[in-house]
């Protein structure tokens, strides 16, 4: 859903509106939701008797509120962090700083909610009731949507358009002059006017994908009768190097799956573990599962926090560039820590069957479920570089007109990389059971290798990890032409908006 969101937001409704509409939706699916869980003809069953099958009228309502929710996220978390980072000139070295500074936040922000979903929210789901954890979802929806149009007056918006058609245009304008030779000097690829350079921000030629720059080869027939030329036939300069950028970024998404791959056993595996562990604080109360997740949220935001803070200013000091370290890096550093969390995890879990081993009566309840800690820090400590860092870059090195469709390219590697979790453990299962006769993933995690599995996940993380350093290692960053004169490009001021600049 965030594909089409994204899209839809850079094509057509503009990302404050697409934020708001899908904020709607999202409200409306929580309501819904709430619905079905207090009033007593939508509940699943007539009396809080045990009932073996719910009534269709909850069922159909449950289902329509959880797409709506879907839905709604799909327009709302692409459209709101590209707005958010819209709010910034990258034209101004200070707004630039600042924008790097905003996707640390962002996501410190985000854990936090994430660390109030899997604590507050959570106990009342087990204490109090699933309607009553509803309202409170839905309230703080409501306030959230109340305080964004309150700041309507004081954003930057930007027009949208047709982002993908000039990409598909470049690729036409190549292929039918595909047979030209390469001009010697890249200055005479065609480019934009000079009165027409303040309209947008122009990208400067890079060596990549070379058989792309005959699109951008003028021809006489290109401006004959002096009629304006024709876009399918001859590109810019700076269509050309966007059409690149996005190229480029295939094998940036392709490398960045074995990290969501580690990601993804976070809410599957590692909470399971914790489940079969000694949750008791107090002798009055024992830690809800989902919970421990939380410490995931920590380690993000611990991290986050010193790299924006400690980390960044000591780098720029070192290295004497802007950002200290580049984007790739960030991402690679939050790699290496994924695979120390994957050998973690199957030591952890080693250490938890021998335990099961010895004690067959009482299992792995005499381990704390605290020995999970280490690996759910350190894999918040990875989001914190990897997942910060994949966010900056799809949304930096995207055309400016996909910025929204750049932050739904992030979300769809959690996205894909949970379905190559799920078919990763059919594929394991299924050749483990045909190989020993014994699956790793046995319906008794107490009786199942999982370690074995972990240790599989390491593995191919610390190859692809020399995989995305190669890739890096040749990767060029988008080019962008300094104006001389300072204006935000695609920027407007609509009705009742407050400055674009």
């Amino acid at each position: 859903m965030p594909l089409f969101g994204g899209f839809l937001a850079d094509a057509y409704l503009g990302r404050f509106v697409t934020v708001l509409l899908s904020s709607i939706i999202y409200l409306v699916g929580l309501i819904l939701l709430t619905m079905s869980s207090l009033i007593p003809s939508l509940k699943p069953c007539a009396s809080s008797r045990l009932c073996l099958e719910p009534r269709k009228i909850h069922e159909i309502m449950f289902f329509v509120a959880i797409y709506l929710i879907s839905v709604g996220t799909g327009g709302h978390k692409p459209s709101l962090e590209s707005f958010g980072a819209d709010q910034f000139d990258d034209d101004h070295s200070d707004e630039r700083k600042k924008k790097m500074t905003f996707f640390d936040m962002w996501n410190a922000a985000l854990c936090a909610g994430v660390l109030l979903g899997v604590t507050l929210i959570v106990y009342v789901q087990d204490k109090v009731g699933w309607g009553q954890a509803d309202i409170i979802l839905a309230i703080v929806m409501a306030c959230s949507i109340v305080i964004f149009i309150i700041g309507r007056p004081f954003y930057r918006y930007r027009k949208p358009g047709s982002p993908l058609k000039p990409m598909v245009q470049v690729c036409v304008a190549a292929f039918v002059k595909r047979n030209l030779p390469y001009p010697s000097n890249p200055n005479e690829l065609h480019e934009v006017s000079k009165s027409e350079k303040v309209q947008e921000r122009l990208l400067g030629h890079t060596e990549t994908f070379k058989f792309l720059d005959k699109a951008a080869i003028p021809e006489e027939q290109d401006f004959s009768n002096g009629k304006q030329h024709d876009p399918w036939r001859l590109s810019t300069v700076t269509r050309v190097e966007e059409m690149k950028l996005l190229l480029n970024m295939i094998p940036i998404w392709l490398t960045s799956l074995p990290f969501g791959l580690c990601v993804a056993q976070t809410s599957t595996f590692f909470i399971k573990q914790g489940v079969l562990m000694n949750r008791k604080i107090t002798p009055q109360f024992i830690l809800p599962p989902a919970s421990i997740f939380g410490l995931t949220a920590c380690g993000m935001i611990l991290s986050v926090t010193i790299y924006d803070r400690i980390l960044v200013p000591l780098l720029r000091r070192i290295t004497r560039t802007e950002r200290g370290i580049t984007i790739l890096q960030r991402i690679g550093i939050g790699m290496v820590f994924s695979v120390t969390t994957m050998v973690i995890s199957a030591i952890v879990e080693k250490r938890r069957l021998t335990i099961v081993q010895n004690n067959p009566l009482h299992g792995s309840t005499t381990m704390s479920v605290f020995w999970l800690a280490p690996q759910f820090i350190i894999i918040g400590v990875a989001d914190g570089f990897t997942l910060v860092g994949l966010q900056e870059y799809f949304y930096d090195q995207v055309p400016d007109s996909l910025r929204s469709l750049g932050i739904a390219l992030y979300l769809s590697v959690i996205g894909a990389a949970n379905f190559l979790s799920s078919f990763l453990i059919t594929l394991v299962d299924h050749v483990t059971t045909k190989a020993s006769g014994k699956s790793w993933f046995g319906k008794d995690l107490n009786s199942s290798p999982l370690d074995h599995f972990y240790l599989l996940l390491a593995v191919i993380t610390a190859t692809n990890l020399c995989v995305y350093v190669f890739i890096t290692s040749r990767y060029s960053y988008k080019n962008v032409q300094k104006k001389t004169q300072v204006a935000v490009a695609d920027c407007y001021e609509g009705e009742g908006h407050g400055a674009s600049a």
